[in-house]
């Protein structure tokens, strides 16, 4: 699979994460501590989906690749501006200008 795939997939687990969560939980049932834990769940899972498509390739852990550099950069770009939107169109377009160059 290629990375858009990945992306595709990445996306629709994690709004699916949050949604059915959102949608159903019961939120009058749980304490503050476990609402408060349970908030971060998302924001676990999403590194553990992204971080084996960027830094593993051909079944071996890599750092030196244009995912990884695009990755820096993106993270270079959210610590600045604070912005997802910011840090998104950067990371795209740093990984397709080295692509394509």
């Amino acid at each position: 699979m290629n990375i858009w795939t990945y992306t595709i997939i990445i996306g629709i687990l994690t709004f699916l994460s949050r949604y059915l969560v959102m949608a159903y939980a019961n939120t009058k049932t749980y304490s503050e501590i476990t609402k408060k834990v349970l908030s971060y769940v998302p924001s676990a899972v999403f590194p553990s989906l992204i971080f084996p498509a960027i830094f593993y390739q051909d079944n071996s852990l890599t750092f030196y690749s244009n995912e990884v550099f695009a990755f820096v950069i993106a993270i270079v770009v959210s610590i600045i501006f604070k912005s997802i939107l910011i840090t998104v169109i950067t990371g795209i377009s740093i990984y397709l200008l080295i692509i394509f160059i």
